[in-house]
């Protein structure tokens, strides 16, 4: 990190930043009692490391960047696991490593092992492809299990809401594929809902229960004339017995950062500032939120291939790429610092933890912590923190 880029992070935050030294808001000393966290929200933002958007985006995105944290805590060395999108949401959802189809954001019927089911665990979790096809599947047979698998075994609810999977034009014969056309209009003016953010359409274990799928994959809503938010998530949060215990919501690529739409005046990270001040709100203002409920804000990756928390070389990868495809780099480079935002309760206001250091594996471990599973593919490495470790609330 260069001296420039530090000076503005202090001056912006107040952070340990490359040696310089000054006050933080709030210390991050775990509690005694840990309060019970009983319903998670996690929102997956898109293409942006912790600099471009908490200082240099501190203008066009006022409401993620200084409104969120003075409500809850940012996590300063949060870090992606790899390049290029669908690679980071399969970790956060089932602890596998990058391969070069998932790392190409790839969208196929293929699947790793090939159509004879070739492929075996290794002693991290991770399915190796033994086929030898090129390029490797794209879709994860039913014996890779996510964390709606064990969220389904252990009677925990969850749903994935998908903004705008409703409004596109195709098919859905099966739940991997957005509804066909017919459904509302929407006021974006290019709602573009891509299945390389929705990590279920991945996953046999899941996709193959397709009434299963079609009930817990489902479409997030959207914002009206007005920026208002509607939809399935919104009706979900009128009560605690509808609210799932835990949700994953993709905004669409208008608003999760990712593109620049006339709808976001041609600014990509403040789509996603509209999304948050539209949804965020109606979460926090939901009976389940107020009872036991925790925000997370997660963006997939960064821009640099910055690697934390002993992340290892995925070992479907060839000897020319790593986690932050291609080398040249560390063999295990990953998928940059991003930055975090916890929003609870439980959480303190205006907190910054400019010192533990999280990636997806860390937020899977977290998450399945909390609803007591178990631990799947990288998730299970030895020395990895979760925010319970570090004290993230209490």
């Amino acid at each position: 990190m260069t001296r420039r880029l530090a000076a503005r992070l202090t001056s912006a935050l107040g952070l340990v930043v490359a040696g310089v030294t000054v006050p933080v808001a709030a210390t991050d000393t775990a509690s005694a009692a840990t309060p019970t966290i009983g319903h998670v929200w996690t929102i997956v933002l898109e293409n942006s490391e912790f600099a471009q958007t908490f200082v240099a985006g501190r203008s066009s995105a006022p409401y993620l960047t200084q409104t969120l944290p003075s409500l809850g805590k940012l996590v300063v060395q949060y870090y992606g696991t790899g390049h290029s999108s669908l690679d980071n949401y399969i970790a956060m959802t089932s602890g596998q490593g990058p391969n070069a189809s998932t790392q190409g954001d790839c969208d196929t019927a293929t699947t790793l092992g090939g159509p004879n089911g070739q492929y075996h665990f290794d002693a991290d979790g991770q399915v190796i492809d033994d086929s030898g096809a090129s390029p490797i599947g794209c879709t994860y047979p039913a014996a890779v299990k996510n964390i709606a698998d064990e969220f389904q075994a252990a009677g925990v609810s969850w749903k994935g809401y998908m903004e705008n999977m409703d409004a596109q034009p195709g098919t859905r014969p099966a739940c991997s594929n957005p509804f066909v056309t017919g459904t509302p209009t929407r006021q974006e003016d290019n709602p573009d809902y891509k299945n390389k953010h929705n990590p279920w359409a991945y996953y046999h274990s899941t996709f193959d229960q397709d009434a299963y799928c079609q009930d817990h994959v489902v479409p997030l809503g959207y914002l009206d004339g007005a920026g208002q938010p509607q939809g399935q998530l919104v009706t979900d949060l009128q009560s605690v017995s509808t609210t799932p215990q835990y949700s994953f919501l993709t905004p669409d690529q208008c608003h999760d950062g990712h593109d620049a739409c006339a709808s976001n005046g041609n600014n990509a990270l403040a789509g996603a500032d509209q999304f948050l001040k539209a949804f965020v709100p109606a979460i926090m203002a939901s009976p389940a939120y107020q009872q036991d409920g925790l925000i997370v804000v997660l963006f997939d990756e960064g821009t640099s291939d910055l690697v934390c928390c002993g992340e290892k070389k995925a070992p479907n990868l060839s000897s020319t790429s790593n986690n932050g495809y291609p080398i040249p780099g560390p063999i295990a480079d990953g998928g940059g610092q991003t930055g975090a935002i916890l929003l609870s309760p439980h959480v303190a206001a205006g907190s910054i933890d400019a010192t533990n250091q999280f990636n997806h594996y860390s937020y899977l471990r977290s998450m399945e912590d909390l609803f007591g599973v178990g631990h799947l593919g990288y998730s299970s490495a030895s020395g990895l923190k979760t925010f319970q470790d570090a004290g993230e609330w209490g």
